[in-house]
């Protein structure tokens, strides 16, 4: 029980050491609300407002239909400009696509030709050319079947193909976002938190204090861990409750609670792996650019940001050791697809085994980090 009273104490500490480092309040504030919003609602969706020109050299019917099927907010309205002037407006950045339709393209279709259409894309606007030269093929190839089906009756295909979006079906890219967004904040500060809380106390030579008390290394870092553990905690639900499912309108379609008990496992590891570092680094610059080492692996490699079916082998079983792994993995399972404790079970067992390693790792290092400077 003195010992519990020393862990809430210490961590009472914490809050008020916290309280008074406004650049980590500001970071906090900052991360949760407008850091998730603006990433969910900045980045616009797959194609938006993509510059598109036209070289008509056929002037026909079959040729308008095309010009005028390319609508926002996909595409700005076509520009019409001449085969001399494509390379000028590639050059200059004013195109991001143009597409030119040969002379006699409506009569060699109607003939059975199958002619070639040319599309030029700049591949510099990396965002837009990939997805935009998918969207123009389909445009193109569905308006000249239903152009060519009002002309002569044309078979239809044996089979067709009919599509259902599972668990985000406008494909909605702030659904998505928001969440993979909250979950590299929630690592990112974490782990930042508490490695500056313990870099702090030593800046300051308050750790120094504590060591002239009756206190185990245990009971100061477990202080740290639990009180900046909840700080984060406390930070994600209201990112949950009040920007992803409030300003966003994502819909949760599983338990909040049981989320949020998975993100509380995640910290437990994610503050172990701060008090390491802090343990590590001997200054705040320090501390930033070890954690950049650790962020971007956990934030890229961890199935966030790629499905890990498409990484490496080695990675992936790698990547298998990180919290993040596991985090990414429940956390799309609770909120998208409603998963109960009975499915996410082994993700919370996999986190809980690692924080477990990471804390008594990050304990063994602090307990001689303490040792040295007595």
């Amino acid at each position: 029980m003195h010992s519990l009273m020393n862990i809430l104490r210490l961590g009472i500490k914490e809050f008020r050491s916290l309280y008074h480092d406004r650049a980590m309040l500001i970071l906090i504030v900052w991360a949760f609300s407008f850091g998730i919003y603006t990433a969910a609602s900045g980045i616009p969706e797959a194609l938006h407002h993509a510059p598109l020109a036209i070289v008509d050299e056929d002037h026909s019917q079959l040729s308008e239909r095309l010009n005028a099927a390319f609508q926002p907010p996909y595409f700005l309205p076509a520009a019409d400009i001449t085969g001399q002037q494509v390379d000028a407006g590639m050059d200059s950045g004013r195109y991001t696509f143009a597409l030119d339709i040969a002379p006699d393209f409506q009569r060699d279709v109607l003939a059975g030709r199958r002619p070639s259409l040319q599309l030029n894309v700049d591949a510099t606007q990396i965002g837009q050319a990939f997805t935009g030269a998918g969207y123009i093929q389909t445009i193109v190839a569905t308006e000249v079947a239903k152009f060519v089906r009002g002309v002569r009756d044309t078979p239809r295909p044996p089979v067709a193909l009919a599509m259902r979006m599972q668990f985000n079906p406008n494909l909605t890219q702030a659904w998505f976002t928001s969440v993979m967004q909250l979950i590299d904040y929630v690592t990112m500060v974490s782990i930042i938190l508490t490695g500056a809380a313990l870099i702090r106390e030593r800046e300051h030579g308050t750790l120094e204090h504590l060591l002239v008390m009756p206190l185990r290394a245990f009971e100061i870092m477990t202080a740290k861990v639990w009180s900046m553990g909840l700080v984060v905690l406390v930070a994600t639900a209201f990112a949950v409750w009040v920007v992803v499912r409030g300003c966003l309108a994502v819909p949760i379609n599983g338990s909040i609670g049981l989320f949020l008990l998975g993100t509380a496992l995640h910290l437990f590891a994610t503050t172990s792996i701060g008090i390491y570092l802090g343990t590590v680094a001997r200054s705040m610059p320090q501390l930033g650019l070890l954690s950049i080492l650790i962020l971007i692996p956990l934030q890229l490699l961890s199935g966030g940001a790629t499905p890990r079916e498409s990484m490496p082998e080695l990675v992936q079983n790698l990547m298998l050791a990180a919290p993040t792994t596991h985090f990414v993995s429940f956390a799309q399972g609770i909120l998208y697809r409603g998963a109960g404790l009975a499915i996410v079970w082994p993700q919370f067992l996999a986190i809980a085994s690692i924080g477990a390693l990471f804390f008594f790792a990050a304990l063994f290092r602090f307990r001689r980090a303490i040792t040295q400077m007595a």
